[in-house]
């Protein structure tokens, strides 16, 4: 399976911010969106995660494919470390939940309520969701907020296990990470200002 998106435009507010956006991932490999703050990069992911549409074009991978990584951490704060990553691996239909716990050193956090943690063990822990969802296809908006050095290094690793096993990353950051990936900056694909006709601007003078 392959992440495939042909001449997409995305738009936020109603407003468009990407256009005539195309590229391909296959399988195994890692591909960085760069691009200045407010460009458009978390309007890209959301719209290639399926959580709000695209303006044109075609993003061809199936949404069932895709685990989508926001900046939120996703964690209920009620239920411990353990609680969490089970109720995302019966949601998603799996049940092994040790190879997450490993993955990001949670085991020693396992019984702690996700409130008490930290911010870089909360971030941590939604990340460790992701190797619950047995999806194909990690979606990623800046993930390595609130993560310290080693944490970082944690979860690139994990990313570099991910493709070994065929999986696809797709990052929006601006940290290297140390992967071997593609690099693509999404500012050429800045859409064109919407030019108003001075009868809109009538109401305004």
């Amino acid at each position: 399976m392959h992440l495939n998106v042909q001449d997409l435009s995305v738009a936020r507010g109603g407003i468009a911010v990407l256009e005539g956006l195309s590229f391909t991932v296959n399988p195994g490999h890692a591909l960085i969106l760069r691009g200045p703050n407010g460009i458009g990069k978390t309007t890209l992911l959301r719209s290639l995660a399926g959580l709000q549409p695209a303006l044109n074009g075609e993003i061809n991978a199936p949404n069932e494919s895709i685990a989508y990584a926001a900046h939120s951490d996703g964690i209920k704060h009620v239920l411990t470390v353990r609680e969490n990553l089970e109720f995302w691996a019966d949601v998603f239909g799996t049940n092994d939940i040790a190879p997450a716990l490993n993955a990001f050193e949670l085991e020693p956090l396992a019984n702690r309520p996700a409130g008490a943690l930290s911010a870089g063990q909360k971030r941590r822990l939604g990340l460790a969701r992701l190797l619950v969802t047995a999806r194909p296809i990690w979606i990623l908006d800046e993930p390595t907020v609130s993560l310290d050095t080693h944490a970082v290094e944690m979860f690139a690793k994990a990313i570099r296990a991910h493709l070994v096993g065929g999986g696809i990353a797709l990052i929006a950051t601006h940290i290297d990470l140390g992967l071997e990936a593609d690099i693509l900056d999404i500012t050429p694909f800045k859409a064109k200002p919407v030019a108003m006709k001075d009868d809109a601007m009538e109401g305004f003078l």
